[in-house]
């Protein structure tokens, strides 16, 4: 297209380096064109991208990417969707952004037409991995319905642009996403959390960061429960007033309510994804409370549903990081209102992916949010 705005300070090759999904479990290191960007977005020289546990699904199984509507194997899909990076070309009629800005993205760009995305809940776009490829639909999800983030450049619309700080690392930037969900979360259970009682069941990137997110937004007590005690102690740096290890406590509901009282506790973000935190979550939630869910159980699970109903308790599911929660996270990290980087934990350069994905997903040297440099 011939509206493409360059610079000459951003001198860009023909091809890149890119990490293609082969079978499950398999990837391979290869060259792709670098693309162009349309009307509505740019293209982004990627700086930094972090791995996420949801990553570690889709190269083992597939879900939730999408591919053509099918799995995303054999396709010449680039997973991950956590990255941040510079603006170094501008499509037809793009002004928000100008080069040499630095942002961060967010996962979904919703096709703008169905009804969720009317309703700004484009995480839930009904298009969602149908129509990838096809432009009058306009539906991207970056790693998982349109190519990730495990490479050197990306396209992205400008909704998904977040501008990042000179005074923030490129690691930090990375965690923005992560931060969002649980603000999301919070969002979904109706924000007004300051000084209710709130536990965050998974000390993993999103319930560390969800103990930081309800902390800055006046949450009182916050109960953070796990079974590594080293990260339950960065929860307790990133605000967590309680820290309970599931593995020494006699009954971990009756640990919560010894600290809030019987009645139990006004909110609860579920980070682990098993049927034990999840029972747990709803045996701990007083009358009229609310639950979100956070993860992503692998397996069908049994809860107990008829406590819930007979008390009224809420629950709600979250996809991603949707009604623009990640710029809502972006704006307590930019005043510095918790120190996201205690999560980050490893680097890697690009060639060093399948090590640092065995790093994420082994947990090897403590590993908690582990980050690859495109350029190094």
């Amino acid at each position: 297209m011939d509206d493409i705005k360059i610079s000459k300070k951003y001198s860009l090759p023909k091809e890149m380096k890119a990490w293609i999904l082969k079978s499950p479990n398999e990837l391979e290191l290869k060259t792709k064109a670098i693309p162009t960007p349309s009307y509505s977005e740019v293209l982004v020289k990627i700086d930094a991208v972090a791995i996420c546990a949801t990553d570690l699904d889709v190269i083992s199984y597939g879900p939730p990417a999408l591919i053509e509507g099918e799995k995303p194997f054999n396709k010449e899909f680039t997973p991950g969707h956590e990255y941040m990076g510079t603006v170094v070309a501008l499509g037809p009629s793009v002004d928000e952004f100008q080069i040499g800005d630095r942002v961060t993205v967010e996962i979904h760009s919703g096709c703008g037409q169905c009804k969720r995305c009317r309703m700004g809940m484009y995480t839930s776009c009904h298009n969602y991995g149908l129509n990838y490829g096809k432009k009058n639909k306009g539906h991207r999800a970056n790693g998982f319905t349109s190519d990730g983030g495990f490479k050197q450049y990306a396209i992205n619309h400008i909704n998904t642009l977040i501008k990042v700080p000179d005074n923030m690392t490129d690691e930090e930037a990375t965690l923005v996403v992560t931060a969002g969900t649980t603000m999301y979360g919070l969002t979904e259970l109706g924000g007004l959390v300051a000084g209710e009682s709130l536990v965050v069941i998974g000390p993993g990137p999103i319930g560390l960061l969800g103990v930081a997110v309800a902390k800055a937004l006046g949450a009182d007590p916050v109960i953070l429960i796990g079974t590594r005690n080293d990260r339950l102690e960065i929860g307790k740096k990133l605000g967590a007033d309680f820290a309970l290890n599931v593995n020494e406590e006699d009954d971990i509901v009756n640990s919560v309510k010894s600290l809030v009282g019987d009645l139990g506790v006004d909110y609860v973000v579920e980070c682990a994804g098993t049927e034990k935190a999840l029972d747990d979550a709803i045996m701990m939630t007083n009358r009229g409370g609310k639950i979100c869910l956070a993860a992503f159980p692998h397996d069908p699970i049994k809860v107990n549903i008829p406590h819930m109903v007979i008390n009224n308790i809420y629950m709600y599911g979250i996809r991603g990081e949707g009604k623009s929660a990640t710029h809502r996270a972006m704006a307590f990290m930019k005043q510095k209102r918790f120190n996201a980087k205690l999560v980050h934990t490893h680097t890697f350069k690009m060639n060093e992916l399948p090590t640092a994905l065995k790093y994420a997903k082994e947990r090897i040297d403590g590993a908690i949010k582990v980050v690859i440099k495109p350029w190094e």
